[in-house]
Parts: structure tokens; sequence; C-alpha cells
């Protein structure tokens, strides 16, 4: 059967055309204008202002979007609401809110970034809800990590769930649309957190369980430098991490790992060790390599001088690297012949170019001790022939004790002046009244101990011995001028002069007048005691003028004596002759015996007097 053919339409003459008609709405196609109208309307769709309805993108441009919702006009839609989805395509369904039916120029206006705002706090509680992986757009930069656009919502993705390895170089996400997890929302501030690092957690932890099953001590794998650390550097073995620890890296000493890798780094590793169950790997780079012990010159013996640079100090010596990994340690006692422990800082730093001696050499447990002192002849060597016993130096004071002063006569050279042999005289208690540290002063070699590498040195030997000649000058009942220097419970020491000192106890600084002497007066003093072999020299000054009250009460006493005896001498003659006395000559006598008598009487209480005085 022959299909019909289209009749074709019947020209319209606009010279008989019924204008009139049309402008009143006459029936001219069959049916009225309005019936003509809601049969238009009826294709179209219902449009609401305020409503969010599905759309379909007809068109795409630089600026814009067109999109068709069925209603009469399409939908011009800024194509930067569309950041977040760059893969956009004509044909694509996409949500939007009716702004207006239409505006100035009839023309529909339409908004997705509104439509995704009115739905999106829906959207993001169902993601977290049923786990869902959604797509965001990172806008981008802020403190800790980056700002997500997740269906018009601003959520925050934190730099630790970016990626399971660091992120060095957060820049490079910026304007990029990934995938993302809704890991939190704070429902009272609306704040939403996301994370890309959780997508491939999954992924990682069964890649792990798979790489950890093969482990075994001493496999050599090939990984890349993931993070490096003060203490270590993380190695990424393709889906698991392990750490090489810092002392693991280098035989030799290393400061920081950066001086022996790089990051992104590739490079072979041993396995050490690991922990299943806490998923931990202990890496070694060194290992790889033969410990340079090993290839260390068997020829090398105690005694040998070596060349190294100095790679670690401490307070007690300085550590020497003579080769990568071949250390060792110079004690900071055998850096020097003087027997003054000193810092190791004082001789060398780090970074120094040194030569030393081996003093040990142990292969087995790679312990080496040098020496740099060794370097140079033991000063002790011919120490009788330079500082023989009697030779006068002059010395530094270097320290103090109790009972001497410690000296440097040169470097290495050092000896001790007792506080005894210190001064003839004077009466030290502490060697920092005679002298102060640094201090030169002039000594004489009194004794050799070469073993101990000790000399005995005396300062006052340099002059004779002052007490062979005090003997004669401060001989006992001797009087001298002397000063009160200094008191002390027991009594003063009296200084008298030319650096003689004496001792005077305190029951013998009682004046004249029965006060006692006091510091710095200057009085006569007597010679009460004198000892030669303990340097002993005992004054008092009570006894100069109580040894002159003694005397003269002495003196007295035997005049007395002498008078009383010549008393009794005429008395006895008297008596002898009285049978020869005439009566006067007895009455003569009997008078002259009662004055005798009273001038008796009368010298009896002075008498007695001067007996207690004594």
């Amino acid at each position: 059967m022959k299909a019909a053919e289209p009749v074709a339409a019947a020209p319209v003459n606009l010279d008989t055309f019924d204008w009139e008609a049309y402008e009143h709405d006459s029936n001219l196609y069959g049916e009225s204008k309005e019936e003509i109208a809601a049969k238009y309307d009826q294709t179209l769709s219902n449009v609401q202002v305020g409503e969010v309805v599905e759309g379909t993108v007809i068109g795409l441009t630089k600026r814009e979007v067109v999109v068709n919702i069925g209603y009469k006009s399409e939908g011009i839609i800024p194509i930067s609401e569309f950041r977040y989805n760059p893969e956009l395509a004509v044909g694509e369904k996409v949500e939007v809110y009716v702004e207006s039916a239409e505006d100035k120029k009839g023309q529909l206006v339409l908004s997705h970034k509104k439509a995704r705002q009115l739905r999106s706090w829906d959207r993001v509680n169902e993601a977290l809800e049923k786990d869902e992986v959604i797509k965001g757009y990172i806008k981008c930069r802020t403190k800790g990590g980056m700002i997500v656009d997740v269906f018009g919502i601003e959520a925050f993705l934190p730099g630790s769930q970016i990626d399971v390895k660091p992120i060095r170089d957060y820049d490079i996400y910026v304007d990029k649309t990934m995938e993302f997890k809704v890991v939190k929302i704070n429902q009272e501030f609306r704040n939403v957190v996301v994370s890309h690092k959780a997508l491939i957690e999954a992924e990682l932890e069964a890649q792990k369980k798979e790489i950890m099953s093969k482990l075994e001590k001493g496999q050599i794998l090939e990984g890349t430098v993931k993070n490096i650390t003060s203490y270590g550097v993380f190695i990424d073995l393709g889906g698991v991490d392990g750490l090489i620890h810092i002392t693991d890296l280098s035989w030799g000493r290393v400061n920081h790992p950066e001086e022996i890798v790089h990051l992104d780094e590739k490079l072979n590793v041993v396995i050490l060790d690991f922990d299943d169950a806490k998923k931990r790997i202990a890496l070694g780079l060194k290992q790889l390599s033969p410990h340079p012990w090993d290839a260390l010159d068997p020829n090398l013996k105690v005694g040998d001088k070596v060349k190294g640079r100095v790679v670690v100090m401490a307070d007690y010596g300085a550590f020497i690297e003579i080769a990568p990994g071949v250390e060792g340690l110079i004690h900071v006692s055998e850096m020097s012949w003087s027997q003054h422990l000193r810092s190791a800082q004082e001789f060398m730093k780090v970074g120094d170019e040194v030569e030393a001696v081996i003093l040990t050499l142990d292969r087995e447990d790679r312990k080496m001790s040098l020496g740099i002192k060794q370097l140079t002849p033991d000063p002790w060597a011919d120490i009788e022939q330079r500082y023989a016993v009697g030779s006068r130096h002059t010395a530094k004071v270097r320290n103090f004790t109790n009972f001497g002063v410690f000296v440097e006569i040169e470097e290495g050279i050092d000896g001790l002046i007792h506080i005894s042999d210190l001064s003839w005289t004077k009466k030290i208690k502490h060697p920092a009244e005679f002298t102060q540290i640094g201090a030169d002063i002039d000594v004489v070699v009194l004794e050799i101990d070469k073993d101990n590498r000790r000399l005995s040195l005396g300062h006052k030997q340099l002059e004779d011995n002052p007490w062979n000649a005090f003997e004669q000058q401060f001989a006992v009942d001797s009087v001298h001028k002397g000063t009160v220097s200094e008191l002390t419970d027991k009594g003063a020491i009296i200084s008298l002069g030319d650096n003689v000192e004496g001792f005077a106890p305190a029951k013998q600084l009682v004046k004249e007048d029965g006060t006692t002497a006091k510091a710095g007066e200057t009085l006569d003093f007597k010679v009460i005691e004198f000892s030669k072999a303990t340097k002993r020299i005992l004054v008092s000054h009570t006894r100069t003028f109580d040894d002159t009250r003694r005397q003269e009460a002495q003196a007295e006493r035997a005049e007395r004596r002498k008078a009383d005896d010549a008393a009794k001498d005429s008395v006895k003659k008297i008596n002898a002759s009285v049978e020869k006395t005439t009566l006067g000559d007895i009455s003569s006598l009997a008078e002259l015996k009662a004055k005798m008598e009273s001038a008796e009487q009368a010298k009896a209480p002075k008498a007695a007097e001067e007996a207690k005085a004594e």
C-alpha cells in the first residue's frame, strides 16, 4: 500500500487575510486563541519559583552552562558553579534551583549552587551513614589542611588525611577534584571533616598483610625514602613502611640522616627484624656493605702513627675517625704529659685533622685507643738530669690543698711544696696566706719520685735556716719589742720582726694596769721558752714587770734579814757581859731593848704584806 503523500498547505493571501478577525480573536483556525495557548502550555513544565528540579545540560561554553528543565526557555548557569565537577558534559543530569521564571529579558534564571546547598546537609549526613564515596573540589589551603567543596558545603580535609604518606606540598592539590569519605560531622556547628586517606587504607591494609606474610630476616628489598627524622628514615616498601635507625644508615658516624639519604630516593635495604603483630619493620642500609674494621690494614699495630678527623667531643676525650666507620678514642689524659686533667675541648674541636699514636688495638671488639702526647718526648725520661735534687727553678702555682701547694715547673712536670716548707719562721695555716694560684714561686728540688712522677719541692730552703741565729738572739729571759698580730682563745701571735713570730699565752698578756693587750699593740715581751727543734718561741709581757717587782722585794727582804742578824749579834754580846755591868748600865740596856722591840713591832705588818704579795 502506497503511503499517502503530504498535502501542501494552501498559501495565505495576505491581501485577502482578515486582520480584523485575527485581532478580535475570531475563529480563524477552528479554535479560539485561548484554547490554542492552553494546548501549548500543556506541552511545557509547570515551574515554581524556589523549587529544586532536575535538568539536562544541553550546552557548554567557557563561561556558561545551558540547562533544559522542560520550560519554554532554557536556563543559563555560570560555569563557576560547576568547578567541583570539571568532567561535566552535555546530556548530564543536574539539579537546579529556580530563582525566576523569567528575567527582564524573558530568560529563565537557574542556580546549581543553591540547589546543592538546599540538599547538601541531607546528602552529607546520608554519605556518612552509608559510608558512601563522594566527590569534592579542593578550593584552597588552610591551616593544617585544605578546604573542600562537598555538595556546596565547605568541608575540612586535615593534612594527615590527604594521603597515607606525609604531604610536603599542599598546593599541588588545590583546584583538584578528588574522592572522599565523610568521617566526622558536628551537627551543632555544621562542621564536616572528610578524608581521602580512608579510601586507600583498606586497600593498603590488604597489601600490608600480603607483604608482611612474605617478609624474612636478611631479605633485601627496594624501597623509597618516605620521611626523614632526626632518629632515622622511613622507607616505603610498596604499601608498608619500615624504619632505618640512624645507627643502621652507615658504619661511620652520622649526625643527621639527611647526610646519607634524600626524600623520594630509591635504595636497597635489608630486613633486620619485624613484628607481624605491630606491623613494625626494622631495616638496615649499612649492612649491605662490608664492615670497615674488616677492611682495616692488617699490618696496623700498636705504636703506629695514624691520621684522622675529630668526629665527637666529650669532656673525657675525643673520638677520631681514621677511616669511614673506624674510630679511636683519645682520652684527655693522653692529650698532654701534664697531670692537670683538663677538658678535651681545650686541645681540639670537631672537624680538626689530628695525628695520633695507637696505644691499644682490639680487632675482635673493634676498639682502639689513641694518644697525641706520645708524639713529643716524655719530660720525665731525663728528670734526674734536668731537675736534679738541690737545683733551683721557678714554678707556677696551680692548686692549693690544706697540706701544701701544687706547682708546675713545665708542661708535664708537677711538684708539691709542703706547707711546712714554705717559710722558716711564719706559721702558715693555709697556703693561700702565702701565695696565690697563677703566681710564680721559686723552688728547690728536695726529692724525686720518678716511678710515681712526683717532685718534692721546697721554698724556704732557698735561704739558710735562721733558727741557728735566733737561738742567740731570742735567748730565754731576753726582752724584745713585739706587736700583737692575732688573738686566739689560748693567747696571741706576737710579731717579733723579720718574719719571726712568737706565742704569748692568754695569762701572759695582762698589762701592769690589769688590762689585757689588744691586737695591734706593741709592747715589751720577755722570752720564757725557746725551742729550735719545734721552731717555737714562747713570750710574756706580764713577766717583764712581775720579775722586776719580785727582784726588788727579794732585795728588800735580804736587807731586812741582814739588819736583823746584826741586832741579834748585839743582844748576844750584851747578855754575855751583863754580870759586869753597873746598875746604870742595866738601865741603859733596858731602854735600848725596849726601843728595839718597838721597832720590830712597827716592821711586822709591812713584812706580812710583802710576804703575801710574793
